[in-house]
């Protein structure tokens, strides 16, 4: 196994994978095992994960479980909505921003308990890998990680439940047979990959959803509701302020209603392959909708443009792991920049499956919108029509010397 690992923190979900691998640290590594288990809000009761690691032998100060939903979405979340990131055009990123976040305090509970290495439960397959050791790296050169599933030899459920049995690790009866399907979950969304979902052909089945009810159930009569932003984060849901977790808890709700926020989507993974994933991004897709919305307004057409030209590039170093680099923080901070003045409310319409915008205001010192120059009634002399003429013949001389050219 390489060089002797004294005490290793492992990102500890409590579930069959980590607790084999919480074992396997001890058994094949020797080394003391810290557990850290993140609450991102994946709405899952956590301490039960306490007893589960003190059954391991993990002695009570070694066993950290964190709620960080509200830096999750201060610090990560609305950062990334400010630059309306989509990966390939759809996926709202909700994996991938919740990385960096367990990563860092792994690296600080690292550094607190004095570990040598850190430990994480994704495979070789994915992306995950990835971004927690990019994360790692970035925030400290020297760490020793282990990927147990680069590892080890239990390379089948079987061989797994084996190894639990094995070593008096419980085993659940939904546990034993082949898994349809994993998911992860946190405030943002719910991803849902593999076996059942694996064919891209075969429509994903009702009993996968978990976060959003059936388009064709939701209710029968639209739901209209107001979001005011400042400086480009939401802020409030019908004039109620929230924090930035309540928030994005309240818009779940409503989105969960509706039925929105479902997403069937084959990407590329950094890795290399293809793969079939489906998302729920309910609270999510209406914000996305809504921060749109206020910079319709709020937002100049130059860095309206420029935004969008810089998001697919910004997405990809989110999706990819990137998230603690110059590359990205320069991005932030021109994206940032651009928000100072997207101050304003939203109102949008939920209605079974779809959100749209209906309406959007704001202060005169903010909105960039006037009703007397784009009226098609009598404007004043706030515009002028015939210098529209000088402008077309200007951007029009170019293409005129290159016709008379062809002719």
């Amino acid at each position: 196994m390489g060089e002797k690992i004294n005490k290793v923190v492992l990102a500890y979900s409590g579930g069959l994978d980590t607790s084999v691998i919480l074992k396997w640290l001890q058994v094949e590594y020797g080394c003391e095992v810290v557990t850290f288990t993140a609450d991102l809000g994946q709405g899952e009761e956590l301490e039960p994960v306490r007893g589960k690691a003190q059954m391991a032998g993990v002695k009570d100060e070694h066993i950290f479980i964190d709620d960080l939903r509200e830096e999750f979405v201060r610090d990560y979340v609305f950062p990334m909505f400010r630059a309306n990131a989509v990966y390939e055009g759809l996926y709202l990123l909700g994996t991938s921003i919740a990385r960096p976040l367990i990563s860092k305090r792994q690296i600080e509970i690292a550094h607190q308990v004095g570990a040598d290495a850190v430990a994480h439960g994704a495979t070789g397959k994915g992306n995950d890998q990835v971004r927690f050791e990019l994360g790692y790296y970035a925030l400290d050169p020297d760490i020793k990680v282990i990927a147990p599933w680069r590892e080890w030899d239990l390379t089948s459920r079987t061989k797994l439940i084996e190894f639990a049995e094995a070593h008096q690790i419980p085993v659940s009866k939904d546990k034993r047979g082949e898994a349809p399907f994993s998911t992860d979950a946190n405030l943002l969304h719910t991803s849902s990959e593999g076996k059942v979902l694996e064919d891209p052909w075969v429509e994903t089945p009702d009993y996968v959803y978990s976060r959003t009810d059936n388009p064709e159930d939701a209710p029968d009569t639209p739901q209209y509701i107001e979001m005011d932003f400042e400086h480009g984060d939401p802020v409030a849901i019908d004039s109620e302020t929230l924090s930035p977790a309540a928030l994005l808890t309240k818009l779940n709700s409503l989105g969960k209603t509706h039925g929105i926020g479902r997403l069937d989507l084959v990407e590329n993974r950094f890795v290399g392959m293809k793969s079939r994933g489906m998302y729920e991004t309910p609270g999510g897709t209406i914000l996305l909708e809504a921060h749109r919305g206020i910079e319709q307004l709020t937002l100049d057409r130059g860095a309206m443009h420029l935004k969008d030209e810089l998001m697919p590039r910004y997405a990809e170093l989110i999706y990819n792991g990137l998230w603690f680099t110059p590359e990205r923080e320069m991005l932030q901070a021109a994206i940032d920049h651009s928000q100072a003045d997207v101050t304003g409310t939203v109102r949008l319409k939920l209605y079974k499956g779809s959100v749209n915008v209906v309406g959007r205001k704001a202060d005169v010192a903010f909105n960039l919108y006037s009703q007397d120059v784009v009226t098609f009634e009598d404007d004043a002399g706030a515009y002028d029509q015939r210098d529209a003429e000088g402008f077309i013949k200007l951007n029009a001389l170019r293409l005129r010397l290159l016709g008379r050219r062809e002719q």
